[in-house]
């Protein structure tokens, strides 16, 4: 499943491997508790990203981050966060099995994401991410490089962007 679904020289589009992936409520206020539980140093300001190693974390919201670490370090992440519940209240709830990566590369990345994606992608740094729609499906996009991203979509609608980037990256290549 990690073979590219799509590509041409401009664009290639393939499903990622799979990786431990939660999603994380927690006061900002807290942030310093949750760095330590864990890892990189979690961003405050919502957009930004922090990557340490296998360890990675968005802000998407004001209370919000999406973290993603090696599928081996899921269980450690949830006993390090599970010590510091009773003084630091959070909500961590493992996504691993909710959402797949699909990965977005090439010099006409951004054209081939702008089809159905309402975004400015020249306002996503590098390294940072945000909630939005692609089509009718939510979905955070990673911007890994200038010309690399990743979407997180849920595996139901996966069907369905997978569908509409496969049509969009031919027209492409046709020049449409």
């Amino acid at each position: 499943m990690n073979a590219p679904v799509t590509s041409f020289d401009a664009v290639a589009v393939k499903v990622l491997p799979p990786v431990a992936r939660f999603n994380l409520r927690i006061a900002p206020a807290d942030l310093a508790v949750a760095s330590k539980a864990f890892g990189p140093t979690l961003p405050a300001k919502i957009g930004q990203g922090a990557q340490n190693g296998d360890r990675a974390a968005w802000c998407i919201g004001p209370d919000e981050w999406l973290l993603h670490a090696a599928e081996a370090d899921q269980q450690a992440i949830v006993a390090a966060f599970d010590k510091v519940r009773e003084k630091t209240p959070h909500s961590l709830v493992v996504i691993s099995d909710r959402e797949l990566t699909i990965g977005i590369t090439g010099p006409a990345a951004a054209d081939l994401l702008s089809v159905a994606c309402p975004v400015d992608l020249s306002r996503i740094p590098v390294g940072g991410a945000k909630r939005t729609l692609f089509d009718y499906a939510q979905v955070v996009l990673i911007r890994d490089s200038e010309d690399a991203f990743r979407l997180e979509v849920w595996r139901s609608f996966a069907p369905h962007v997978l569908g509409l980037l496969q049509v969009a990256t031919r027209e492409l290549a046709i020049g449409l």
